[in-house]
């Protein structure tokens, strides 16, 4: 079932590209959206034909599952422009809450103790779940740490567990293994400083034996 559940990428900045190109090297359909339909474009054709671009909106109206890999503040935007067509999706959040600090490094742009995630579920449009996922490592890592074996992780968190097997067959379709940390209310632990993100006290990709070895997780 889950494999008829269309998918849409909206944003092909870096971890947008990433998880697209993915998704069509694990033979998953994916549909391309970007501000720029030049860029989406651009993209399926040097994808493939399991690439298909599309405007933003045309995307959102087609997918089941919406992937926004866009900026923090750009989803907030995202939601108040597609209300209408966001109702009912599966709404996967990548998000950091995260800007450019003063040493050449990043800092949060909300509160230390805040995650995107629980801001985000707040606004959601009507009848739409959301799921924290595909942003525990950076892009680099999440282009090159796919498809290994014995598979890498990627975490995520979501309220609505029945969904979990979809959730977990998109993650695979990236080249990961799934692992759920919990509800909505730990996607904290999966954001930029958490200790299940990259750019936090994970420190690297890790296997699914090695994040048991070193984190408790919390199902």
């Amino acid at each position: 079932m889950t494999q008829h559940l269309k998918v849409a990428v909206i944003g092909l900045g870096n971890i947008g590209t990433v998880v697209a190109t993915n998704l069509v090297k694990g033979n998953r359909s994916v549909i391309v959206a970007d501000r720029s339909i030049e860029k989406a474009t651009a993209f399926a054709q040097k994808a493939g034909s399991l690439a298909s671009p599309a405007s933003i909106a045309d995307a959102v109206k087609a997918a089941d599952i919406v992937v926004l890999a866009v900026w923090f503040n750009a989803i907030k935007e995202l939601f108040t422009t597609y209300a209408a067509e966001l109702q009912g999706k599966i709404i996967i959040d990548p998000s950091n809450p995260i800007a450019p600090d003063e040493k050449g490094g990043f800092k949060k742009i909300i509160d230390k103790n805040q995650s995107a995630g629980e801001l985000l579920a707040a606004l959601l449009p009507a009848n739409a779940t959301l799921v924290k996922a595909l942003g525990t490592l950076g892009a680099a890592s999440l282009a090159s740490a796919a498809f290994q074996q014995p598979a890498n992780v990627l975490f995520y968190a979501n309220d609505d567990i029945s969904i979990n097997a979809v959730i977990e067959q998109l993650i695979h379709d990236n080249g990961f293994e799934a692992v759920r940390v919990g509800g909505i209310n730990q996607s904290i632990r999966i954001e930029v400083f958490g200790d299940l993100h990259e750019f936090g006290a994970l420190g690297k990709p890790v296997t699914l034996a090695q994040a048991e070895e070193k984190l408790v997780i919390h199902q």
